[in-house]
């Protein structure tokens, strides 16, 4: 297994892992931006293969085997001094920038996502070790992450390597189809791991 720093080419797996990371949220954002003439996914894209924003490929990573690109990291430092919820934000976003917030200057770890058939081969845990690193190198003293009630696998993987359930949400659903009904915020500090063997 290879981690490697993402490019613009790699905008057809970013935006798969994104929409995976998030259950189809970001798709669901897509199709409402682009109208029903528009094709969702060449907007994810396109934002993915972007220089800035939290979502362009400079963000990312991609854990690959064997040349195969497997799972994928997505991170960035969060605002030291998060500033007010913009009024005309979306209510299905307004959960997430509320955990947001709670973590000032923290190292966010937005995507953490593995194709199924990569699955159970030690990427996620591989590239959480390389999120730590990031982190730590940057010089945060946290990292943070928000997963859905729903992601039972994840919620095992980042209990496991230490991260604690700090603050909750309700899912706000409006139109969009999913099962979850919590967004939940971890942290760990970072420098952490193999501090406490276990």
């Amino acid at each position: 297994m290879e981690i490697r720093k993402a490019t613009a080419s790699d905008a057809p797996h970013l935006v798969r892992f994104i929409n995976m990371a998030a259950d189809d949220l970001p798709l669901h954002f897509w199709r409402k931006t682009v109208g029903p003439e528009g094709d969702p996914w060449a907007l994810g894209q396109e934002r993915a293969a972007r220089d800035s924003g939290n979502f362009s490929y400079s963000n990312a990573w991609l854990a690959e085997v064997d040349g195969a690109v497997g799972a994928c990291l997505l991170g960035y430092a969060a605002e030291d001094e998060p500033g007010p919820i913009a009024p005309d934000t979306p209510p299905i976003f307004v959960p997430l920038l509320e955990l947001e917030a709670l973590a000032p200057g923290s190292w966010y770890l937005n995507v953490l996502a593995t194709y199924e058939a990569f699955r159970g081969k030690g990427l996620g845990s591989a590239l959480l070790a390389h999120a730590e690193e990031i982190a730590a190198a940057a010089g945060h003293d946290t990292i943070s992450l928000i997963a859905e009630d729903t992601h039972k696998d994840a919620l095992r993987l980042y209990s496991a390597k230490g991260y604690r359930p700090v603050a909750r949400r309700p899912v706000v659903k409006g139109d969009w189809d999913v099962d979850a009904s919590e967004w939940i915020l971890f942290t760990k500090p970072v420098g952490d791991a193999g501090a406490h063997p276990e």
